[in-house]
């Protein structure tokens, strides 16, 4: 059963998101909250699989909401919540520790399998608005050379894995695509993570973009090869 947690400070949509999420078999809705201090309070209690967080509230906003409960170690998931796609503070909240985000106004069925999907531990990298959004922002900014000299501590396996990982490819499509077995290729990610102090792919493809390993907005192949990096 996948618990979560409704964070939103307008109660009709709080209502609403968890009437739909509560009708679902493998799903159980255990708390809400109307701010972000309501939210670090309700998750540090409840213990949530996943929080379903808005954006802007009031007392704390959903970005420093989501540090802290990232921060805190525990495996909750925050799924970010935004009426708009392109924002500032949904890049921010990725960086800090989100494992995606979703629209507002997205069908009913995609937050159903957003938030199985962040429960099982993936990112929900799936929506193309994401990586959008990852490629928008850090296009804007140089190479980070602190992001770049992190990879020195990968093998030349693992940054060609995380590489595919940050073009949008699921395990099964890294394996055909490097001729490995799947679970080689889920051996590599967890290597990446635990090398890099990754929570998840959302992570893992910002900091792609950052240190400079794929390029923005470059086609696909170009993406894979990435840029040459400084040490």
């Amino acid at each position: 059963m996948i618990t979560v947690l409704v964070a939103d400070d307008q109660a009709m949509i709080r209502a609403g998101f968890a009437s739909l999420l509560a009708a679902q078999p493998d799903v159980r809705v255990v708390g809400q909250a109307a701010d972000g201090l309501e939210a670090v309070a309700a998750a540090r209690d409840l213990r949530p699989d996943v929080v379903l967080m808005d954006v802007r509230m009031p007392n704390l906003d959903g970005l420093e909401a989501t540090r802290r409960i990232t921060d805190a170690g525990r495996e909750t998931k925050v799924l970010i919540l935004t009426t708009f796609d392109i924002d500032d503070y949904v890049y921010a909240a990725l960086r800090g520790g989100a494992s995606g985000f979703l629209l507002k106004d997205a069908p009913p069925e995609d937050l159903i399998t957003a938030v199985r999907v962040v429960a099982g531990g993936e990112a929900l990298l799936a929506p193309s608005v994401t990586r959008r959004l990852i490629e928008e922002f850090a296009a804007r900014r140089p190479i980070d050379e602190r992001e770049a000299l992190r990879l020195n501590a990968l093998t030349a396996r693992e940054r060609e894995v995380l590489r595919l990982v940050a073009s949008g490819l699921a395990n099964a499509e890294i394996a055909a695509e490097l001729t490995i077995a799947a679970e080689t290729v889920k051996s590599h990610v967890g290597r990446i993570f635990t090398k890099l102090g990754l929570r998840d792919r959302a992570q893992a493809v910002v900091l792609a973009y950052e240190s400079g390993l794929v390029v923005p907005g470059a086609p696909p192949a170009e993406a894979r090869r990435g840029r040459r990096l400084r040490s």
